[in-house]
């Protein structure tokens, strides 16, 4: 796992933006998790999920708040497409992290980004860095910025 979260802190500095990586010793698999280790709210982790588009079946990367839902139905709008969850081995062998690990940042593969709204009002957001207790904290404006997310409404 060190060469993902290598890949996510090169990223990071190549798009300024200054993180330091934590490793919390515990999972931070769930949003519940990562906000118990971070000693946050639940809102201010960034569940960043991967999806497909059942017809080209390129890869897409959705950013949202920890309390929020995703809906599939307002990305596929997004999007222009229907959407499906992408198989977990493809996720892994193509973006280079696994689930529970996926950060925003440092993909193996360049990969349109979309960001909620919501995330934007946070002081601070918690991300995954490539591993399955590895974080970092941000800037909501900044990380979205350095990951090129597209800002929309993307959860109830």
């Amino acid at each position: 796992m060190a060469g993902s979260i290598d890949r996510v802190n090169l990223a990071a500095r190549n798009a300024g933006l200054e993180i330091e990586i934590r490793r919390m010793g515990e999972s931070t698999r769930t949003a519940q998790d990562a906000a118990n280790q971070c000693g946050c709210t639940v809102g201010q982790i960034v569940k960043s999920l991967i999806f497909e588009g059942k017809d080209t079946g390129r890869l897409m990367l959705f950013l949202v708040s920890g309390d929020r839902q995703f809906d599939l139905t307002r990305a596929a709008a997004l999007t222009g497409e229907n959407l499906k969850r992408a198989d977990p081995r493809r996720i892994r062998e193509e973006t280079g992290f696994a689930i529970g690990g996926v950060s925003p940042l440092g993909h193996k593969i360049a990969i349109a980004a979309y960001a909620d709204r919501t995330l934007l009002d946070h002081d601070v957001v918690w991300a995954a860095a490539g591993a399955h207790d590895a974080v970092f904290s941000a800037e909501p404006n900044a990380l979205v910025r350095a990951a090129s997310a597209v800002v929309a409404d993307l959860a109830v």
